[in-house]
């Protein structure tokens, strides 16, 4: 199977807030949107829009063991793992197992992230 397809429509327009949820357990502070999905292997592509004042320090940083990438769009991203503040045009390639987060965002954020969990390292 492969991701879903989806004609041209834009995700950033006004029109399309009906489509974005609240990220579990940060209600408030984190919303997504898929993008594309594969719903067997898993793999996705989705945007996070970080709300204006946005902070997950209470939630720690934040390890996974599959690849992902992000892509900041726009607004700006502070990782605490790294001690840097992102913005737009920024991207990374994680590798398994990369601690990232907490973050804050004093504007706001939307990142793009396309993670593959079917490609899972073991240790």
């Amino acid at each position: 199977m492969a991701k879903t397809i989806i004609t041209y429509w834009n995700a950033l327009n006004p029109e399309s807030n009906t489509r974005w949820t609240s990220v579990s357990g940060l209600e408030g502070v984190a919303e997504e949107i898929t993008l594309s999905i594969d719903e067997v292997t898993g793999e996705y592509t989705r945007l996070t829009r970080f709300l204006p004042g946005a902070d997950t320090t209470l939630f720690g940083g934040k390890t996974h063991a599959y690849p992902e990438e992000v892509f900041i769009v726009s607004g700006r991203l502070y990782d605490a793992a790294f001690g840097q503040w992102l913005t737009a045009g920024d991207y990374a390639s994680r590798p398994p197992g990369e601690l990232h987060g907490p973050f804050k965002t004093d504007e706001g954020c939307v990142v793009l992230e396309v993670s593959f969990p079917n490609r899972i390292q073991l240790a």
